[in-house]
């Protein structure tokens, strides 16, 4: 027997597995790229608009951080606004199907069990990344179909899914590696994160870095990009050239990264990762006593990685605060009607202080889903029988989750204050005023927490897919998107992000934040009141 016997049946039993779930990440990636480029072409009849609407993305260094221009055309366009969310979403739905089947069967004893029976020791691994890979080959096809019936070449809806999927492999071979570093499935999807954050952040600075053509409507990124699985995708020029070759450094990085996982496999224990694991004091301490220490326990690791992640996207924003200042035409307006002010600055300010709230949201979701989890897999039940009661136990998750968002808004603040003062001077000032204009984005990030909260009472077993569609749903209608989408007034006002006041490049609408608070506080006393009085939702 082989290392790879038994790789056939495990592929049928992971498909199995995943026959809903994978489905459900390919066909909402593709709906989202069919309505948003059919908007944008919709949007963009007139050349003339067409050709300014690229300079602003073209000259704007905060809009290159976010995708690379490659043309006027609306494909081009439509690679700037919606690749880097595609591509970030393929590379976890890569991350969570390879853990699933590696790290996690091996945490909850299945692998154990199939690994009786006549299976060699990297057939799991064989089949996680065979139906992961066949996935991302799928979500290519996928949304090359549905570029196309949005009425774009087809040559370059193959180029941009191909681009898409490339990302999506790229990362099935990193969590590969990941499932062998750590012991947990959260800390391996951790690390793929963190992996991934950085992939951004290269793609995003060597953008920001590169020049701009003579037409100004095509952006030349710097060498950071080559760092990245998600700048080899967008070197790829969707609808700009097409160019397939750099799938060449996908295909080695992925082959790279099997070959190194399966010899870090090799030479681990069983149900154990190769990064040795701290050893805990023999008795619990004060903090430990109550449901609030121990969330903070369990959630500390990803806080401190996401507060890196912020701190560094900060300095990289506050950084282009010079460019942004000097920016003219085209680039200037689109800021300005971002933020909502004709005072440039105070504009850019704003803009980035709601992405960063939207980052904030995203760990939110991350946070309070660990409820739902520790539920599923049955701790719950061992807390609740102490003196412990389910509402303590929320309340426990929910101001963890709280300090987190306050803490990592206000990294990105300090980061990109401090930055910005090299540009401007007074860093007191700088900071002082992106930490208001952080605060002033926390309401929106707490309404999606509570409806967090509300479903894992309401709906306890579709709480996780429908958290991420709520907050999937309330980025695209907020303000960074909704208006290029060309949504009506009232389907924007969905999103909470849309409510926060744009600090401060407008006053404070004190109005608005007492209606996001009130509409955290009744949110959340119904979905207490729904987890108070239903069973616990168990496995079968």
């Amino acid at each position: 027997m082989n290392a790879t016997t038994g790789t056939l049946a495990l592929v049928r039993l992971a498909w199995r597995r995943d026959r809903f779930t994978l489905p459900a990440w390919v066909l909402g990636l593709s709906a989202f790229t069919a309505a948003t480029t059919a908007l944008w072409a919709n949007d963009f009849r007139d050349p003339v608009r067409m050709v300014e609407e690229a300079r602003i993305a073209a000259t704007s260094p905060g809009i290159r951080m976010l995708g690379l221009m490659s043309g006027p055309t609306v494909g081009a366009y439509a690679m700037v606004r919606d690749y880097v969310l595609i591509a970030v979403l393929a590379a976890l739905m890569s991350t969570f199907a390879v853990v699933r089947h590696t790290r996690q069967g091996e945490e909850t004893g299945r692998a154990e069990l199939v690994g009786a029976a006549v299976v060699g020791r990297g057939a799991g691994l064989a089949a996680a990344l065979v139906v992961t890979v066949a996935a991302d080959a799928v979500l290519a096809l996928a949304l090359a179909f549905a570029l196309v019936i949005a009425g774009q070449p087809a040559a370059g809806s193959l180029t941009a899914g191909a681009a898409v999927a490339a990302v999506g492999v790229a990362f099935a071979g990193v969590a590969a590696i990941t499932s062998q570093l750590a012991t947990s499935t959260r800390g391996a999807s951790g690390l793929s994160a963190a992996v991934l954050g950085s992939a951004f952040l290269c793609a995003g600075i060597g953008n920001a870095a590169g020049s701009v053509d003579a037409g100004g409507t095509r952006v030349n990124g710097a060498w950071p990009v080559w760092l990245s699985p998600i700048g080899w995708g967008q070197q790829m020029r969707p609808f700009g050239g097409d160019n397939w070759w750099p799938l060449v450094l996908v295909g080695v990085s992925f082959a790279g990264c099997v070959g190194t996982a399966a010899w870090l496999a090799s030479r681990r224990d069983f149900g154990h990762g190769l990064l040795r694991q701290r050893q805990g004091s023999p008795g619990a301490g004060r903090a430990l006593r109550g449901p609030f220490g121990l969330s903070w326990r369990l959630q500390r690791g990803a806080f401190f990685g996401w507060v890196t992640g912020m701190l560094g996207f900060g300095l990289v924003m506050g950084g282009l605060t010079g460019q942004v200042e000097d920016s003219s035409g085209a680039a200037r307006e689109w800021y300005t009607r971002l933020g909502g002010s004709d005072q440039i600055l105070d504009a850019y300010r704003a803009s980035v202080m709601q992405m960063a709230a939207m980052g904030a949201a995203i760990y939110a979701v991350q946070v309070l889903l660990r409820m739902r989890t520790e539920e599923a897999d049955g701790p719950l039940e061992s807390v609740l029988a102490a003196a412990v009661g389910r509402m303590r136990w929320t309340a426990g998750h929910a101001v963890t989750a709280l300090l987190g968002v306050t803490g990592l808004v206000l990294a990105f603040a300090i980061g990109a204050g401090l930055t910005a003062a090299a540009v401007l001077g007074d860093p007191l000032r700088q900071v002082w005023t992106l930490v208001g204009a952080g605060i002033a984005q926390l309401p929106g990030v707490l309404v999606i927490g509570a409806v967090v909260i509300a479903l894992i009472g309401l709906a306890p077993r579709a709480a996780a897919p429908l958290a991420w569609l709520v907050l999937i749903g309330s980025i695209v209608l907020g303000p960074l998107f909704g208006p290029t989408l060309g949504a009506p007034q009232w389907v924007q006002d969905l999103s909470p992000f849309t409510h926060s006041p744009k600090v401060p490049a407008v006053p404070m609408d004190a109005s608005a934040v007492v209606a996001l608070v009130v509409t955290v506080a009744v949110v959340t006393a119904a979905g207490l009141t729904l987890l108070r009085r239903r069973d616990l939702a168990l496995p079968a």
